[in-house]
Order: structure tokens, then C-alpha cells, then sequence
């Protein structure tokens, strides 16, 4: 491995859970609250903000998911992808984890419980929207956050970083077309010029940006571009933050005559959290792979990349839409739920390497 992914390896491996990052779901909450509360006190700004569109890019949205994305992208080492060789089953099951289950059975999940078990309760002209931003949600994979579920697991900081680059390849290529497919299959229809610049917009040049900030950092050395983290790390939950407010702004209505329409979303996002890092735990110990890379495995595979998920709900369907709501529900129960997984994962090692000792 080059001297530059060791370091990179080494600081993502060590990097702790902020406060923000810890209390996630707790900011959310306080988001949602907040953005009803100014929705129905202000609407007129908020509805001004709304209509700041360019191609159907909401601009102010536009601006704070850059902010949210590229400090997330700025974490990684492309040049880790020389390093997939060496846990390449580990790698398999993530691919095959992450890009042939993981999205299909959500799309499974959704037309199972929003289109049947829970069409009673849900708003009937947004049935297809809540199942697009589920599917939008588990198309997208983990990125930055898999490096704060691998340390607490002491998961192998060199197979976590080589998974995620190699992941956040493939997104590139991938997330269009399996998003396309998926909502093609769920008789939806397929914005594609939206779909193609959203993946432009909010993959393709964020990734690019991020990289040549990466570089031109790391020419002043590791201590620079760990500190420039450490500064936009806190912008970047801000900018997440803000975004939920506005989104709430819009969704108040909504939420209000239907309370239960949040803990309805969860269900198949909770069920497919579960199934997908069981799923890949169980492969990884099946292949032989060690604890260390089946933790990380396993969690990449259960967490999503929400910020882009958001993004692109917001550019497919807009603010009102239950596609943007569905994915911020995965925001919602993101760090909690993984927490409880890597809390499992622990202590199921032994379980786990006594299956490897035969």
C-alpha cells in the first residue's frame, strides 16, 4: 500500500464520532419541528425559496448538498482501489451486498408495505413517490460515515477505505441506471434528463471538486487536509441540517394530517437495515473472510449515502414530494439503527470465529 492510503487508512480508522454525528437523529428531530413550525408561521419565504429553480435545480438546495457532499467525498482515497486485491471476497460480498440485493429488495420492501400493507394509511398520490425515495434512498451506499461504524467495530481500516472508493466508482455509472430500472419496474416514470444531471450534479462534479481539494491539500501535508475536515465536517452537518428545514417547511401540511406517515416509511427501511448487514456478515463468514473486514462489510451495506439520496429526491420530485420525505426518513433512524448493528456485530465475534475455526 503507498505511504499516502496508509495515512488516509490510519485517520479514518481513528477519526471519533462527533457530537453532531452521534446525535443525528436528535438534530432531525429538532429539524422537523422546526421546519413545520416556520412552514406554517412563514410560508411566503419559504415558497419564494422553493421556486429559485434553474433546469428544476432548486439553487439554495443545490448549494447546501454540495456543501453536505463534498466534505464526505474529500475522505476518500481513490488510490485505495490498488488495494481491493487483497480481501477480495470481502470486496465481493460488498458489491454483491450492495449493488445486486440491496437495492431490489427495497424495491421489494416498498411495493410490499406502501403499496399494500400501509395504503390505508398513506396519502394515495404519493404511494409512487414514497416507494422512488426508498428506492433512491438504498441506491446510493454509505460513504464517509462507514469509516466511524468500521472504528467502532476495529474493522480493517485498509479493505474499509478500498470498499468505499471502490463503491463511489461504481456510483458514478451505476446509480442512474439502477435507479431508472427500479422505478421503471415500480411503474413509475423516469425522469432521465433530471436523473442524468442530477447524477452530474451531485456525484460526477462534487467527486471531481473534492478530489482536486484532496490533492491540493495533501501537497501541504496531512495535518492541512485534516484540519480543513475538521472545519467542513461542521458545515457539512449544518448544511444538512438547513436542508431539513426547508424540506419540513414544505412537508408540514402534510405531516400534520398524517402523523403517522414517518414511522410508516421506517418500517421497510428498518427491515432492509437488518436483512442487507446480516446478509453480508454471513457471506463475509462463509467466504473466510476475518471479523475485521466482515464488520465493515456488513455496515456499508446496511448504511446509505443520504445526502445524495436527499439531492436527488429533491431534483426528481421536489420539496412536497414523499420521495424527498421518504429519504429523510432514513436520516432520521440512520444513526441510532447503526449503532444497534454495530453493537451486534460486536458481540457476535466470537459466534463469528468459531465458524472461521472450522
Amino acid at each position: 500500500m503507498s505511504a499516502q492510503c496508509e495515512v488516509t487508512a490510519k485517520a479514518a480508522a481513528g477519526a471519533p464520532m462527533s457530537v453532531f454525528e452521534r446525535w443525528l437523529s436528535l438534530w432531525v428531530a429538532l429539524c422537523i419541528v422546526v421546519g413545520i413550525m416556520l412552514g406554517q408561521l412563514l410560508p411566503a419565504p419559504f415558497q419564494a425559496l422553493g421556486h429559485m429553480e434553474v433546469a428544476k435545480v432548486n439553487l439554495p438546495v443545490g448549494l447546501l448538498i454540495w456543501v453536505m457532499i463534498i466534505p464526505m467525498l474529500m475522505k476518500i482515497d481513490f488510490g485505495a482501489l490498488s488495494q481491493v486485491k487483497s480481501h477480495w471476497k470481502g470486496i465481493g460480498v460488498t458489491l454483491f451486498v450492495n449493488w445486486a440485493v440491496k437495492p431490489f429488495s427495497m424495491a421489494l420492501l416498498a411495493w410490499l408495505f406502501i403499496r399494500h400493507l400501509f395504503a390505508p394509511w398513506l396519502p394515495a398520490e404519493q404511494l409512487d413517490s414514497y416507494v422512488a425515495g426508498l428506492i433512491l434512498l438504498a441506491a446510493a451506499p454509505c460513504t464517509a460515515m462507514v469509516f466511524v461504524w468500521s472504528r467502532l467495530t476495529g474493522g480493517d481500516p485498509y479493505f474499509t477505505l478500498s470498499q468505499v472508493a471502490l463503491n463511489d466508482t461504481i456510483m458514478i455509472f451505476a446509480f442512474a441506471p439502477v435507479v431508472g430500472l427500479l422505478l421503471g419496474l415500480s411503474a413509475i416514470v423516469v425522469p432521465w434528463d433530471t436523473l442524468f444531471v442530477s447524477v452530474v450534479l451531485y456525484i460526477v462534479i462534487p467527486v471531481v471538486l473534492a478530489q482536486v481539494w484532496r490533492r491540493a491539500l495533501l501537497k501541504r501535508g496531512q495535518a492541512a487536509l485534516d484540519a480543513t475536515l475538521a472545519t467542513l465536517g461542521h458545515l457539512s452537518i449544518l448544511a444538512l441540517l438547513a436542508t431539513l428545514v426547508l424540506l419540513f417547511a414544505f412537508q408540514g401540511e402534510q405531516i400534520i394530517a398524517q402523523p403517522l406517515i414517518i414511522a410508516l416509511l421506517a418500517v421497510p427501511i428498518l427491515i432492509q437495515v437488518f436483512f442487507n448487514s446480516a446478509l453480508a456478515y454471513w457471506l463475509n463468514r462463509r467466504v473466510g473472510e476475518q471479523h475485521s473486514v466482515a464488520c465493515p462489510s456488513a455496515l456499508i451495506g446496511a448504511s446509505n449515502f443520504f445526502e445524495l439520496a436527499v439531492a436527488a429526491a429533491i431534483a426528481l420530485f421536489g420539496f412536497q414530494s414523499g420521495a424527498a420525505l421518504a429519504t429523510v426518513v432514513g436520516v432520521l433512524i440512520e444513526v441510532p439503527v447503526m449503532l444497534l448493528v454495530v453493537k451486534l456485530v460486536n458481540r457476535s465475534k466470537a459466534w463469528y470465529e468459531r465458524g472461521l475455526a472450522r
